[in-house]
């Protein structure tokens, strides 16, 4: 039989048991505590003696644009405004202009472009010419005469200007001591075609060798001015000289404006005896102006007007003037003063020759090529 052992030893308490559990836990955690904080402020040692580095990072990614199709209504640019073409008729008045001021340069090149524009236009060689004209390279005007010529009788007017400036003699230049009498002749301001020795122009049987302006010191008249007249027949011609007409048109400016033929007394006288050009050659005819002073305004003094055409009579006779305009037309002569002179020579009743002073008469009064009616 297993003996039983009975101990005298009384059992521990329990809350003496307890309590000494608590204070070892709490102990350790104590250790555990200062062991860690001694550990961390070693590692923070070490954290301070090494560079600092810049912790890597990559780039967040970019986000993929968003594909989005947009569709932009239509514009329409605006065309800048696009001025209108220069006219050939409008380069022409430019050109008008500038000759009038001087500037031939000026005039010769608008003319020139507006020749490229229009080949055919009358106008630009017309102009083109009245500026040689003015330049006295009466070459050159004679070429753009002859172009109006070329485009043929459709253009009209300018294409008997340009045929009558080509059949023109040319005015011989005044001397230099011709005295305070001489009014003077100057050249025509057309290109004039190429002239024999005798003044006659190519193509003509009659030519004007001279024209004489002579003006006479009369206290009872404001003008009183001769004109010789040397009219040439070409050598070797056979002529009749019942078929030759010579006018002479005087004109004045009224109002230091407008030109008018003129109301002065006009009368004619020939100088050589017979007139017929087989004993003289030139003949002279002489034609006077004498504006009266203080002449009275009447319808009178129309009938005077001298759209004087001479028509050399038969020898003996005395000239026949033409018809005097009618009456009422520039009846006003108080503001008149004499301008110049226009001379026409027809045979056959074909124009021969003209001379003008000064020459702008021939632009505003151009003869007709056929020998008008009386």
């Amino acid at each position: 039989m297993r003996a039983l052992a009975i101990s005298s030893t009384p059992p521990p308490d329990r809350t003496f048991v307890v309590a000494l559990a608590v204070v070892v836990i709490f102990g350790t955690a104590q250790l555990v505590s200062v062991g860690y904080y001694y550990a961390q402020r070693a590692r923070a040692a070490r954290m301070a003696n090494q560079p600092a580095v810049a912790p890597a990072h990559k780039p967040l990614p970019t986000p993929a644009p968003l594909k989005t199709t947009v569709t932009a209504p239509p514009v329409t640019l605006a065309k800048p405004a696009t001025p209108p073409p220069i006219l050939p008729d409008q380069l022409v008045e430019q050109a008008k202009i500038l000759r009038e001021k001087g500037d031939s340069a000026g005039a010769l090149a608008r003319l020139q472009d507006a020749s490229q524009r229009d080949p055919k236009n009358a106008n630009v060689f017309a102009e083109m010419a009245r500026v040689y004209e003015s330049m006295q390279n009466y070459d050159r005007a004679n070429e753009s005469w002859r172009k109006i010529q070329e485009l043929g009788p459709s253009i009209g007017a300018l294409y008997d200007l340009a045929d009558m400036k080509l059949k023109m003699g040319v005015a011989p230049a005044p001397a230099a001591d011709a005295g305070p009498g001489l009014v003077g002749v100057s050249p025509l301001d057309a290109g004039t075609t190429r002239n024999d020795t005798d003044g006659i122009p190519d193509g003509s049987t009659f030519g004007i060798s001279e024209v004489k302006a002579t003006e006479s010191p009369d206290p009872d008249a404001e003008t009183n001015l001769a004109l010789r007249i040397s009219v040439r027949k070409r050598p070797n011609s056979l002529i009749d000289h019942t078929k030759v007409k010579i006018q002479v048109f005087f004109y004045d400016t009224e109002n230091d404006k407008e030109v008018v033929l003129t109301d002065a007394d006009v009368n004619y006288e020939w100088v050589t005896p017979k007139h017929d050009w087989k004993e003289a050659n030139p003949e002279i005819l002489q034609v006077t102006y004498v504006r009266p002073k203080n002449k009275p305004v009447s319808a009178d003094a129309a009938l005077t007007a001298a759209a004087a055409a001479v028509v050399p009579p038969a020898p003996g006779k005395k000239p026949r003037p033409a018809k005097a305009p009618a009456p009422g037309t520039d009846a006003d002569s108080s503001h008149r003063k004499y301008l110049g002179y226009i001379v026409r020579i027809y045979y056959n009743d074909q124009l021969q020759a003209v001379r003008a002073d000064p020459t702008k008469l021939l632009n505003l009064f151009p003869p007709p090529f056929t020998a008008p009616s009386q």
